[in-house]
């Protein structure tokens, strides 16, 4: 399967090097010294699931370059959404589908608009990982897994296409019925764990240990759980409970890929998360405080260093 990958970040470069190392024919989109230090020394992954070594990588930083796609993995960051989905227009010239793995609950609606909507399907990545340095991705923690499926009847093929190739790869894969509503589930914690831990610097182990954090986090989930029910959104009951479960048997040391971000200077998807879920509150007659505290907290960072 062909199988490009904009761009091989945390999310990206991970699971591309996996779909690489089971024989795909995947290509990354990089720039600058990631992308300089993947061709001179190919990308290398360090994870507690097995090191990976993609040493002949093809990689470019225009995807002009590479030709036509089965699969684009869309995993760029939210404030570059568009822009991105309009560079990725050759990667998808024979008719492939792009599969939106970013954070966030609006990339299926945003791509859309610049590509058309029936090469968008939907995706949710369950993974902490990050560039340690030019050329080499590291994986924290077991957790690793991708969600994914159509959004139109057109679409389902390639969903069960891709798929195979990542059961093939050994990915922990799974294909959805209403992929719309796992995008908000993955939300309803993410958005909360981001604006948590990057409005106080602290990991994971740091926010459940606190009961005043504790209570934080909970809410913010609360109130974005709430939001999705108001949208019509068909959120459990529980959900609150089952995600504040999951969180306690994250590593200590796990922090948001935001709060990395933040602590790099680089810019921040806050306006797509805590923001998001402070200004879809509003739409809804609802409201949301702490997503809209949490945002302000970060707000004057959100353009990276200055």
């Amino acid at each position: 399967m062909r199988i490009a990958v904009m761009a091989a970040g945390g999310v990206g470069g991970y699971f591309g090097a996996r779909l690489a190392q089971a024989g795909h024919d995947v290509a990354f989109v990089a720039r600058g010294r990631h992308l300089a230090a993947i061709r001179e020394r190919g990308l290398v992954v360090k994870s507690a699931a097995g090191d990976i070594h993609v040493a002949s990588a093809v990689a470019s930083d225009d995807p002009k370059s590479l030709g036509g796609f089965d699969v684009v993995l869309f995993a760029v960051k939210l404030w570059d959404t568009e822009t991105a989905a309009a560079a990725m227009r050759p990667l998808l010239a024979g008719g492939g589908v792009v599969i939106p793995f970013q954070n966030g609950v609006e990339s299926i609606e945003r791509i859309g608009a610049v590509i058309g909507a029936p090469q968008v399907m939907g995706g949710a990545a369950y993974i902490a990982a990050t560039i340690a340095e030019p050329g080499v991705i590291a994986h924290t923690g077991q957790m690793a897994r991708l969600r994914f499926g159509p959004v139109l009847r057109v679409q389902e093929a390639a969903a069960q296409s891709f798929h195979k190739a990542c059961i093939g790869a050994g990915i922990d894969a799974e294909v959805v019925a209403d992929i719309r509503r796992v995008l908000w589930e993955k939300f309803v914690f993410l958005a909360a764990l981001s604006g948590v831990t990057s409005a106080t610097r602290q990991p994971i182990g740091v926010i459940r240990s606190d009961p005043d954090l504790r209570a934080c986090f909970e809410a913010a989930m609360r109130e974005a759980w709430t939001v999705g029910r108001a949208r019509g959104v068909a959120l459990a009951d529980d959900l609150v409970a089952q995600q504040m479960l999951f969180a306690s048997g994250l590593p200590v040391e796990m922090k948001s890929s935001m709060l990395n971000d933040l602590v790099a200077g680089n810019r921040l998807e806050a306006p797509w998360l805590s923001g998001a879920v402070a200004r879809m509150a509003k739409e809804a007659a609802t409201v949301a405080p702490v997503n809209a505290t949490l945002y302000a907290a970060v707000k004057p960072f959100c353009d990276g260093a200055r």
